[in-house]
């Protein structure tokens, strides 16, 4: 198979893979059952993405998707809408999905993190009860990205912050990023983690592409180097949300358990990971509502961790081709009907009380 597979073709495969996976998942347990969940709009989607024209067409200009294998979308505020309404979704709390403004540098990253954040932020202006919004920044410029961070959240209370797992092979965690996460943590904010893409010069040759696998390992490296570095430890009050239900960080909690003894060179500073680190963090359900990775989840973190998620528009596909208005049928094999009023609603607007006040 060519290493070109078109991220589209992909997600047609994942569509099919779903329906023979769901339906050995829906062998070995039957769902709980518990009374309808509401018909009317009620789901709070926090990991859904925007595109605005002008960043469109940049990333276009300098070649970047076409580079990258992965095709662009169509996205429009009536499209997001039309989507929220066909999948019972009250507002979405749109971000910039990979690769954020890095294909850009310099002035010229600033200058394009700056005109999102507006779009964005001029969005939730106009349609409150619809939208929220995760501001961007021009990672790994530091200081560039302090004066957009400030921007974003003290001039247009946005609703918190995107961040990539690494910038240019640097991950979160890492001591250059040290002042960023002050800042963060000074204003308490809300931090969805969004994995980005390897260079391909740093990954194995695969004949697919390379968000299938990557993607999940990328969100799993950063959150191990959170822990590790004891950046958790030292900025407690930052709320990191990890996209795709942590990646294969559940999975691997025991392993990041290990005794230290057995981990000679992790750092004095935190242990290498622990229940309560595990905790800390939120997983979304997004493109990662199957039974075996909702169970892993409620391993290491309570029902109260967990958002929900589209991953809109780039898993357009998946839901116009599902044949259920539930954009997330998994998670009926999980949770009763409480838990997914909970996670697919309530657990969101805790943590953003603009939202929460918008919506009532």
């Amino acid at each position: 198979m060519s290493n070109e597979v078109s991220r589209r073709s992909a997600l047609r495969a994942l569509v099919a893979g779903g329906v023979v996976a769901g339906a050995v998942a829906h062998s070995l347990s039957s769902p709980p059952t518990a009374a309808a969940l509401p018909n009317s709009r009620f789901r709070v989607d926090l990991h859904a993405h925007y595109l605005p024209p002008q960043y469109r067409d940049a990333l276009n200009a300098t070649g970047y998707t076409a580079k990258s294998l992965v095709p662009l979308p169509s996205w429009s505020v009536g499209e997001a809408i039309e989507f929220m309404d066909a999948h019972a979704i009250a507002a979405q709390v749109i971000s910039i999905s990979d690769p954020g403004v890095t294909f850009l540098s310099g002035a010229d990253a600033a200058a394009m993190a700056r005109h999102c954040n507006d779009f964005a932020a001029d969005l939730v202006e106009s349609e409150p009860t619809r939208f929220g919004a995760f501001g961007v920044l021009p990672l790994p410029d530091v200081v560039a990205s302090i004066a957009e961070l400030r921007y974003a959240l003290d001039d247009r209370a946005m609703d918190g912050i995107v961040l990539l797992s690494s910038y240019a092979g640097i991950y979160l965690g890492d001591p250059r990023f040290e002042p960023v996460m002050a800042e963060l943590n000074a204003r308490s904010a809300f931090v969805f983690v969004h994995p980005a893409e390897v260079a391909p010069d740093n990954r194995p040759e695969l004949p697919f592409p390379a968000f299938y696998q990557e993607y999940p390992f990328e969100t799993t490296r950063a959150a191990t180097v959170l822990m590790a570095s004891g950046t958790l430890d030292r900025y407690p009050n930052i709320r990191f949300s990890l996209a795709h239900a942590g990646g294969c960080l559940p999975f691997l909690s025991g392993r990041l358990r290990a005794p230290r003894a057995a981990i000679p060179a992790a750092p004095d500073v935190s242990v290498f990971a622990s229940d309560t680190a595990l905790a800390s963090f939120h997983y979304d359900t997004s493109l990662s509502d199957s039974p075996a990775a909702m169970r892993s989840v409620v391993e290491v973190a309570p029902v109260e961790k967990m958002l929900f998620g589209t991953d809109w528009p780039f898993s357009s596909l998946v839901y116009r081709a599902a044949t259920t208005d539930d954009p997330a049928p998994g998670l009926g094999e999980v949770f009763d009907t409480e838990q997914r009023y909970r996670i697919e609603r309530l657990n969101a607007l805790e943590q953003l009380p603009r939202l929460a006040g918008a919506l009532g």
